[in-house]
C-alpha cells in the first residue's frame, strides 16, 4: 500500500509541536521508509510525533514514530518505538 492522507489526523498541537495519529494496513517497516510521508510534507515538521496503528489487516501493531526530518517536500521518520510487547497472559 501507500500513504493515505485520510488516515492521518491531528491529536494535539502546542508550541509548534503536533502529535498525529495514523492508521494503515502497511507494516511498520514500510511506514518508516524514507519518503513514505512525502505527500504530507506540507503538514509534518521535524520532531513531530506520529502515534500509529500499523499492519491493521493482519498482525496489528501500535507505536510511535518521530519525524526525523521534514524539508523540501521530503519526510523521514525514525523506526517505530513499539507500544505493547508480547502478551504473555
Amino acid at each position: 500500500m501507500a500513504y493515505k492522507n485520510d488516515n492521518l489526523s491531528v491529536l494535539a498541537y502546542a508550541n509548534g509541536f503536533t502529535l498525529w495519529h495514523y492508521t494503515t494496513p502497511d507494516a511498520a517497516g514500510t511506514v518508516d521508509t524514507a519518503g513514505y510521508f512525502d505527500d504530507a510534507a506540507d503538514m509534518l515538521r521535524t520532531c513531530d510525533m506520529v502515534l500509529a496503528n500499523t499492519a491493521t489487516g493482519g498482525s496489528a501493531r501500535a507505536g510511535l514514530f518521530l519525524v526525523d526530518s521534514a524539508s523540501g517536500g521530503s519526510v523521514d521518520v525514525a523506526d517505530m518505538l513499539r507500544v505493547g510487547a508480547t502478551d504473555s497472559d
